[in-house]
């Protein structure tokens, strides 16, 4: 399938397979050996520009700058916090932007991509959905967020031992939107990344992060790769998390079905992604009904800290209320950690630097 946006019919190289891309050169009467010396410079030797590729045809270059692209958008603000993290506004040429996320760490170096412009869940605590979803991303989008974190990675990561260029390591599929909502992009970016001929990151080391939408997690479970899947849970009973998230009208006997089925097939145990909020969803009747839930599904539970959203009504817990919600957790025998917040100084809560520049964009 061509990636192609309705404004622009040029090929956006960074969301096609080998394949397809093969099938592609075909069409330009070019031989299939072709792609790979193209999907090399790509991805290999991060080219930008046709001009670079020296071992293709004066010929194919010229046909490439006028029908291809490698990536498409530009980055309209970036912004780096205390704790390194970096945060891009990626702008695309329709005008709609999306929020990727570099977090850098000792041993590893994570990238929170987006997979749709806005977000239809509309969880009452996040900045994402306040303005609903605008449109899926394509998978050429997702791969190039992906291929351009990896890039700065390189440029502004600590060198190793050796002297070599520090390397993307993890993609988590947990910034603005659904990615199972866009499910089709969403897989066909997976096999992107994971390809040796192509970002070549581990199916392991890849996220994929839910409401939870149960005929796709059975599907995803069934694609033949073995990729992490967390469940944003964030409620133990259905009432509050019907209350927190719009989307959650699916049963929470459904969605534990539907895990369990993805850790049946995969063997992968999943994450349960819980945002602590204060006075809402952290007292001890919490933690029992949550550690319930935990008994039933091979999971660990991650519990994250509420970065505060202008306008909206939710607090961040204390540092003491928190530890004190994992014990409670831990005493009954949930594995749950508890993660320290990153880049809390440069519009931490997702969807806030495309709602602040889309705020002053309106202003002006």
């Amino acid at each position: 399938m061509l990636d192609m946006l309705s404004d622009d019919r040029r090929l956006h190289l960074l969301g096609l397979d080998r394949v397809a891309l093969r099938d592609a050169l075909a069409a330009m009467d070019e031989p299939p050996f072709r792609a790979d010396q193209i999907l090399d410079w790509i991805y290999a030797k991060d080219a930008e520009s046709f001009a670079v590729m020296s071992n293709l045809s004066k010929r194919l270059r010229e046909r490439l700058e006028r029908d291809a692209v490698i990536s498409r958008g530009r980055v309209a603000a970036e912004s780096v916090a205390s704790d390194l993290t970096r945060k891009l506004l990626m702008t695309w040429p329709d005008g709609q932007s999306v929020e990727t996320v570099w977090i850098p760490e000792s041993d590893r170096h994570t990238v929170c991509v987006s997979s749709q412009v806005g977000c239809p869940v509309g969880c009452r605590f996040c900045a994402s959905g306040l303005d609903g979803v605008k449109r899926n991303l394509t998978a050429g989008e997702i791969v190039e967020q992906v291929w351009r974190v990896r890039r700065l990675v390189a440029e502004h990561g600590p060198a190793d031992e050796q002297g070599k260029p520090a390397r993307l390591t993890n993609v988590v599929f947990m910034g603005m939107g659904e990615p199972l909502a866009n499910y089709d992009n969403v897989i066909a970016a997976i096999r992107v990344l994971n390809a040796p001929w192509g970002l070549n990151i581990g199916a392991r080391r890849i996220t994929v992060s839910t409401v939870g939408l149960p005929q796709q997690i059975r599907r995803l479970a069934r694609e033949g790769v073995q990729i992490n899947l967390a469940l944003s849970l964030h409620a133990p009973e259905q009432a509050l998390r019907r209350e927190l998230i719009p989307w959650g009208k699916v049963p929470i006997e459904d969605l534990l079905s539907a895990c369990d089925d993805f850790f049946q097939q995969t063997g992968r145990e999943i994450t349960l992604e819980y945002v602590l909020l204060e006075g809402v969803n952290m007292a001890p009747t919490h933690a029992a009904r949550l550690a319930a839930i935990c008994r039933r599904l091979r999971c660990n539970v991650n519990l994250l800290r509420y970065n505060p959203v202008a306008g909206l009504p939710y607090t961040r817990p204390s540092a003491e209320a928190a530890q004190a919600f994992q014990r409670e957790l831990r005493e009954r025998g949930v594995n749950a950690h508890l993660r320290r917040s990153r880049g809390r100084d440069v519009d931490a809560a997702c969807g806030q630097l495309r709602r602040r520049a889309v705020e002053a964009a309106e202003a002006g």
